[in-house]
């Protein structure tokens, strides 16, 4: 299996040739569709160490700054979420459109990637999990990241076997952290979240205290709330893996999330974002339960862009992952373009089972 870092440069040469043959631009057309909608999570300055197995979920101001300014010109008009139901329904003649969506609410969002969104007049939307706005709930991804910083070796027993990984380099820690996660995520989520939490406390921490370090409170969210331009979804109360529960524990993250959201922020809360939202997460299951509690849309973390076909399925809408590990010109051009997406799902427009 390819480490994490290898399959990265083979993506980054794949946008490179993309954008190379000029394909980016005359397969656009057909690719792109009639809008995309892009996944943003950690919005910081600060350049990633030689060990930092998240750094996919981060980019910087600047790189913010570029991908606004490339869908400006390729002609993309950016949108609020609102406005794609009937965007899907009625394309008419109008340019393609493109969403933009940042997911858990990080304060970073707040304090660096809201002043380049304002100065571009881009509307945005925050995706919400209501146990990080009060300070608890595991970031369990990154509770794993930080516990692996802190050791030297690492023993974890998973699904019946014991797994004793040398962590004193960057690379030997990289190399355990993607070990367990891969581990881990093809479990149960009550595991995970176990086998994290005494990891984190052999490593000299509680797990639990990194939402109050690294997320919006209620009182940022308000404040943020007075900017127009800024649209709140939900995404849960607890951030699970909602295809790992029962249908009624499910049903009852995603409603006591959204309702948790509506109260403290006097709003009403029309969309949901599927916490992880890749098909191991998110399902058929999980779109109905969406449709059944009155979502107007939600959204996946499955690559694609968006074709008419997509307004009978308003609550299984693709994303575009803008990746930290590809801040490159050529990946922006190429994933805005759809080419590589339309090749990663084998010519299918819609990718909804």
């Amino acid at each position: 299996m390819l480490s994490s870092r290898n399959r990265h440069r083979l993506f980054e040469a794949g946008f490179r040739a993309v954008s190379a043959t000029g394909a980016d631009r005359w397969l656009a057309p057909a690719a792109r569709g009639l809008g995309v909608i892009l996944t943003f999570h950690h919005v910081s300055p600060e350049e990633p160490g030689p060990y930092a197995p998240n750094r996919l979920l981060a980019v910087t101001p600047d790189f913010l700054d570029a991908t606004l300014c490339e869908l400006d010109a390729r002609g993309f008009e950016i949108v609020d979420l609102d406005a794609v139901p009937e965007r899907l329904v009625t394309p008419d003649d109008r340019p393609p459109f493109a969403v933009l969506t940042f997911d858990d609410g990080y304060r970073d969002n707040l304090e660096h990637a809201a002043p380049v969104l304002r100065r571009h007049g881009a509307p945005w939307t925050l995706f919400v999990t209501s146990d990080f706005a009060d300070g608890r709930g595991r970031l369990w991804w990154i509770e794993l990241e930080r516990a692996i910083a802190r050791l030297d070796r690492v023993r974890i027993d998973i699904g019946g076997r014991s797994l004793d990984l040398p962590a004193r380099s960057p690379q030997q820690k990289t190399l355990a952290y993607e070990a367990i996660y891969r581990d881990l995520r093809g479990g149960s989520e009550a595991r995970l979240l176990d086998r994290i939490a005494a990891l984190c406390a052999e490593a000299g921490f509680r797990a639990g205290d990194i939402a109050d370090e690294l997320c919006l409170s209620w009182r940022d969210l308000r404040a943020l709330g007075r900017d127009p331009s800024v649209t709140f979804g939900a995404h849960t109360r607890s951030h699970p893996m909602l295809a790992k529960h029962e249908a009624r524990a499910a049903a009852h993250e995603i409603g006591e999330g959204r309702d948790r959201l509506a109260a403290e922020l006097g709003r009403r809360v029309r969309h949901l974002s599927y916490p992880v939202g890749d098909p191991t997460a998110a399902g058929q299951r999980e779109f109905a339960l969406a449709r059944d509690l009155g979502f107007d849309t939600a959204v996946t973390t499955r690559p694609g862009h968006l074709f008419g076909g997509h307004a009978g399925h308003l609550h299984a809408l693709p994303r575009v992952s803008v990746n930290g590990c590809h801040q490159s010109r050529a990946a922006l051009a190429g994933l805005l373009s759809g080419v590589p997406l339309m090749a990663w799902n084998r010519g299918r427009r819609l990718n909804v089972a």
